[in-house]
């Protein structure tokens, strides 16, 4: 079974479990996002399947995004000023955000260090880790230099 049939079945049986109903327009939703490689919103995945002729609403997207966060097939990345912005997490390796709070820039990373910090806070409180998301929010080099030569 390929990336997107395991991730279509992993909706069908959430969907099915929280007595959602199944429709065609969220696996083409979740079609779209298995195809997308990096960090999107929920706009541009709406204008490229618009595009591509889809006949599918602003609002289904939208909602269908909402869902497959709730289901861990996409990972949404909170931002001040510029929204959210969506990758797929089905599938993916496991990493970290930084997050660029002037243009909304995002650089993924892997740190042990932050791994390894983790657990031993899991071990402390007593608490089974089963996932994390890591965000670190600061100002990208780009935009410390845009604001230093103004």
């Amino acid at each position: 079974m390929n990336k997107s049939d395991a991730a279509r079945q992993k909706l069908e049986e959430y969907l099915k479990a929280g007595n959602y109903r199944i429709t065609p327009e969220r696996f083409e939703v979740l079609d779209y996002v298995m195809e997308t490689d990096g960090h999107f919103d929920a706009d541009e995945l709406f204008l490229k399947m618009k595009t591509s002729g889809s006949k599918i609403s602003r609002a289904t997207v939208y909602n269908t995004l909402d869902v497959l966060e709730e289901c861990g097939l996409v990972f949404r990345a909170r931002l001040k000023d510029h929204g959210s912005r969506f990758e797929k997490a089905f599938g993916r390796t496991h990493h970290d955000h930084l997050v660029c709070i002037e243009c909304g820039k995002i650089v993924e990373f892997v740190d042990e260090g932050i791994e390894n910090a983790q657990e031993m806070v899991a071990k402390r409180f007593k608490f089974k880790l089963t996932g994390h998301s890591h965000q670190i929010f600061g100002v990208c080099p780009d935009c410390q230099k845009k604001a230093h030569n103004t």
